[in-house]
């Protein structure tokens, strides 16, 4: 596997929780040569016993790998896994998930561009167990190291799908019964007072500019959050947040 084609994971809490839940991803370790850093000689172990590779590299080396995200001693070279979705692939866990009656749960970004807003995203996705988080192919953020550090592991589990048309996407998901929840400060309806335990996509607009007009016509509802202060709109990734758990709120048994 080229460097080109391989994912790198950079961090020590993202290192870590990799190793503890999918080692087998794994590659690869780079490690910070003579490091000081007891966690990142624990981990280096682990990955030893685990029968990873274990490759020492300079701190220059282990920026170029890391690229934005900081590596603190530590970067992971992951397999291409599972979790990278196509349309048809998405079509068939969304099929399959209603066919066996589960409340299936999906998060469509319409167009995030900040990383760390995508990792955080992920983070709380894998959390609120979310089935497959949709995000554009194009004009908009990407797996890559930054996420994968923020997502502190959630990256390589979430089964993430990029997609070339989202609107496509929401239409077939209608056509299927999964209700479009769009969030908008256009939204008449505060989430609480709408019905999520069945079949729901969420669709979380792009910072600033919130959801695009093709994507906001295609959705069955619009709920909002209320804002008591001087502040007009939550950071995406905080909202993402609280419209999931409202979401797992009503799904719990009373």
């Amino acid at each position: 596997m080229s460097e080109r084609k391989s994912r790198f994971v950079a961090g020590l809490r993202a290192v870590e929780q990799l190793l503890a839940s999918g080692p087998g991803q794994v590659r690869r370790l780079y490690v910070e040569y003579r490091t000081a850093n007891p966690r990142v000689a624990a981990a280096s172990a682990r990955a030893h016993d685990a029968g990873i590779e274990v490759q020492s590299a300079n701190r220059a080396r282990l920026t170029q790998l890391g690229g934005e995200a900081r590596h603190q001693g530590i970067v992971a070279e992951i397999r291409r896994d599972g979790t990278r979705l196509d349309e048809a692939a998405l079509r068939s866990l969304v099929e399959k998930r209603l066919g066996e009656g589960a409340p299936l749960l999906l998060l469509l970004l319409d167009g995030i561009q900040d990383p760390h807003n995508l990792g955080a995203c992920l983070r709380t996705a894998d959390a609120a167990g979310v089935d497959a988080v949709i995000v554009p192919r194009h004009g908009a953020a990407g797996l890559g190291p930054t996420v994968s550090k923020v997502a502190a592991g959630a990256a390589e589990t979430v089964p993430f799908a990029e997609v070339a048309n989202p609107g496509r996407v929401l239409d077939w998901l209608g056509d299927y019964g999964v209700a479009r929840i769009g969030t908008s400060d256009r939204g008449t309806e505060e989430p609480w007072a709408v019905d999520l335990a069945g079949p729901v996509v969420l669709v979380m607009g792009r910072e600033e500019t919130g959801l695009g007009e093709g994507t906001r016509r295609r959705c069955d509802r619009l709920v909002r959050l209320p804002m008591a202060g001087d502040v007009s709109s939550l950071n995406v990734s905080v909202a993402t947040g609280i419209f999931l758990f409202e979401i797992v709120r009503q799904r719990r048994p009373a």
